[in-house]
């Protein structure tokens, strides 16, 4: 009898440990994902400060215009207020990368543009924001599959609906986007 119970205790101390091991692993995941996911925000708020420098550096070259500017206005308004779901997120920032494709394919058909100092800083300034933001959707994905794939595998998808643990979606690029900008005057 005496040997049942440290049986049952021993099993009970290593349940204990395993759902202990579990939990914390999880945390570490969310929270690695939920971090990733930071730096995305960082990256696009670097991208939103530098839109109204390059709308300026180009409006005064291609007065004409204005639709497009408008455009990437709209979009970036939109992108910044997008609190919604990954999903809308990544909707409201692939119309923004549109739009911005957008602005660079008109600097083809103005050689002064171009040449402009100013403007070619800020491309380059903005070039490196996205990619630093591809960078970063990128490893938030990663994050997103380890947490989604942790969640998923036996035995942890036993007590993951106990301690309320939820997929996270992951940062797609929508049809659209994989598409290249046709710019037409």
């Amino acid at each position: 009898m005496e040997n049942l119970i440290w049986i049952i205790l021993a099993a009970i101390v290593v349940i204990a440990f395993w759902l202990i091991a579990v939990y914390n692993g999880l945390i570490t995941l969310k929270n690695r994902t939920d971090e990733a996911w930071s730096d995305i925000d960082v990256q696009l708020k670097r991208r939103y400060d530098l839109i109204p420098n390059l709308i300026e550096a180009v409006k005064g070259y291609v007065q004409h215009e204005q639709g497009t500017f408008q455009k990437v206005v709209e979009a970036r308004n939109a992108a910044m207020n997008q609190s919604g779901s990954v999903e809308d997120k990544a909707k409201a920032e692939n119309m923004l990368s549109s739009t911005l494709k957008s602005i660079f394919a008109l600097a083809e058909s103005y050689p002064d543009l171009k040449a402009n100092q100013n403007f070619l800083k800020l491309q380059d300034e903005l070039s490196d924001t996205e990619n630093k933001i591809q960078a970063s959707r990128r490893f938030y994905n990663g994050n997103a599959r380890d947490f989604n794939i942790k969640i998923e595998v036996f035995p942890n998808n036993l007590i993951v609906n106990i301690l309320k643990f939820k997929k996270f979606d992951y940062f797609e690029a929508e049809a659209g986007e994989k598409e290249n900008i046709a710019v037409k005057f």
